[in-house]
């Protein structure tokens, strides 16, 4: 009796099917969002059995529909403002397993100071970044994250600013942890989803996205059969830095200098740079290799940069709360507005 009791209370297994909304999914033909919207749904039964406790918080933008396509809570917000809304989601109901949507535009652009203080403060939320490195929505401007020299109808003769790198911002920002996949590697996607579940704190995952209409190819050197292995660099903790066809090259660090090596006689993986997910210093290096040129050419890497264990803004601040809601009744209100600046004219 005890045992059928149980069972009968035992959650239910959720299934992928059960994260998908009845609204039709309207998203350009090849658009790469499609792929990371079936790779939430795919991951999220690992470590959900209440759909009640999701919430998904978007900005605007293409990613940003992304709240309607989920059978769970979810609020379809402002521009730019996501990483605030979902803060003040996830205060005021620790509970809740909170995820934010934006993309490249509407996180680096308008809400580049909420992105960057959402980091610092690390409240546990998932953060996705759609990278297309092209304004969607409106219809092909150059974004933040678009390379110098980008043509497009917003900058005609080539844009003049230089790019964010999103992986230096974040770290320089404070961030927990830091990750970088692509939306053509559904595997790697679902891996990087459930490491930065996992992740207790504000876990920051940049996402390259395909926009086949106005920035199509934009990442395809890092996901095509012909380039990828010399051009993606993955990254596993404690694994040498090793990439190239049949892995024949790896990394080494020259003090600070990172240097491409080919594996031969003189050259083993013993040689090589070991990953560290835990050294800041390695991880901004990594960072960095999305700035090199041509003539000092590096891959890009890919997995989990950096993470760090620090304490959580929800927690801090309902901590807090407990503790002067403890004191309530004892500090006169006049004491707690006026506070120890005071003094009094005789």
């Amino acid at each position: 009796m005890e045992t059928e009791t149980l069972e009968k209370n035992a959650p239910v297994k959720l299934t992928a099917k059960d994260f998908v909304s009845d609204q039709e999914v309207k998203w350009c033909p090849g658009c790469g969002d499609y792929s990371i919207l079936k790779q939430v749904q795919t991951v999220l039964p690992d470590f959900v059995t209440e759909k009640e406790k999701v919430v998904f918080v978007s900005g605007i933008g293409c990613s940003s529909r992304f709240p309607y396509y989920m059978d769970t809570y979810g609020m379809h917000s402002i521009h730019g403002r996501a990483t605030a809304i979902a803060t003040g989601v996830k205060v005021a109901n620790p509970d809740l397993n909170v995820w934010v949507i934006g993309g490249d535009g509407d996180l680096m652009s308008i809400g580049g100071n909420h992105f960057i203080h959402m980091l610092r403060r690390n409240p546990n939320i998932k953060l996705i970044m759609f990278n297309n490195q092209i304004y969607g929505l409106t219809k092909g401007q150059y974004s933040p994250t678009s390379e110098k020299g980008k043509v497009t109808k917003s900058t005609p003769y080539g844009s003049v600013d230089e790019p964010f790198n999103p992986a230096e911002l974040a770290l320089g920002a404070k961030a927990s942890f830091l990750a970088r996949t692509l939306d053509r590697d559904p595997k790697h996607q679902q891996t990087i989803f459930k490491r930065a579940n996992e992740h207790k704190g504000t876990a920051f995952v940049e996402v390259y996205q395909n926009c086949p209409v106005f920035n199509d190819g934009a990442f395809f050197i890092y996901t095509e059969k012909e380039t990828k292995k010399e051009e993606a660099l993955l990254l596993e903790q404690g694994k040498p830095l090793v990439f190239g066809q049949s892995e024949s090259k790896g990394i080494r660090l020259d003090g600070f200098t990172p240097t491409i090596v080919e594996l031969t006689d003189g050259v083993s993986k013993d040689d090589l740079w070991i990953h560290d997910e835990t050294d800041k210093v390695k991880a901004s290096i990594l960072a960095q290799f999305a700035n090199y040129d041509d003539k000092h050419h590096m891959p890009r890497p890919f997995g989990v940069l950096y993470k760090e264990n620090r304490s959580c803004f929800d927690e801090d601040v309902a901590a807090q709360i407990n503790a002067a809601q403890s004191k309530r009744g004892k500090t006169p209100l006049n004491k707690i507005l006026s506070g120890d600046k005071t003094w009094v004219i005789a």
